[in-house]
């Protein structure tokens, strides 16, 4: 969550709001047929107290998914599960490379700043290096003897 608390009677697509006729009605599909793909784990909707089934807008929205790679593309209940849970990891692998991309952006951030507060630091009265050319010229030194 972003922080901020949300207000519980506000209704989102996870919401789970619609009782099992009112699913199938909406989807399309008988009531058995919303049972059989929960207990094959194709769909989980919530639970009442009473053990009822609610079901939210997404899990409708899946369950239209499913029927659809049924019907129209002629895909196993097997493989639609395989399907969705790939699809899951997939949304979750994206989320981590989100979160992960912002903890880089805000280190780059933070190495930017400190590398700034760095460069201020510098004394300006220090006297730059200048690369001296060669002359040709040799100069030996000898260091003076004590005298006895």
């Amino acid at each position: 969550m972003d922080g901020r608390r949300r207000n519980p009677f506000e209704l989102t697509d996870e919401s789970p709001v619609y009782v099992i006729s009112v699913a199938a009605q909406l989807s399309g599909l008988h009531p058995q047929t919303l049972r059989q793909y929960d207990r094959l784990g194709l769909v989980s909707p919530d639970r009442t107290a009473g053990r009822g089934r609610r079901y939210s807008a997404r899990d409708i929205e899946l369950l239209r998914t499913v029927q659809q790679l049924s019907q129209d593309e002629g895909i196993n209940l097997a493989g639609i599960k395989r399907i969705i849970e790939l699809e899951n990891q997939v949304a979750a692998l994206q989320q981590r490379v989100a979160e992960l991309s912002a903890a880089v952006d805000g280190a780059a951030a933070a190495m930017r700043q400190r590398e700034a507060q760095v460069h201020a630091s510098y004394r300006r009265d220090l006297v730059p290096y200048q690369d001296v050319q060669p002359t040709g010229a040799l100069v030996v030194w000898r260091p003076k003897r004590p005298t006895d």
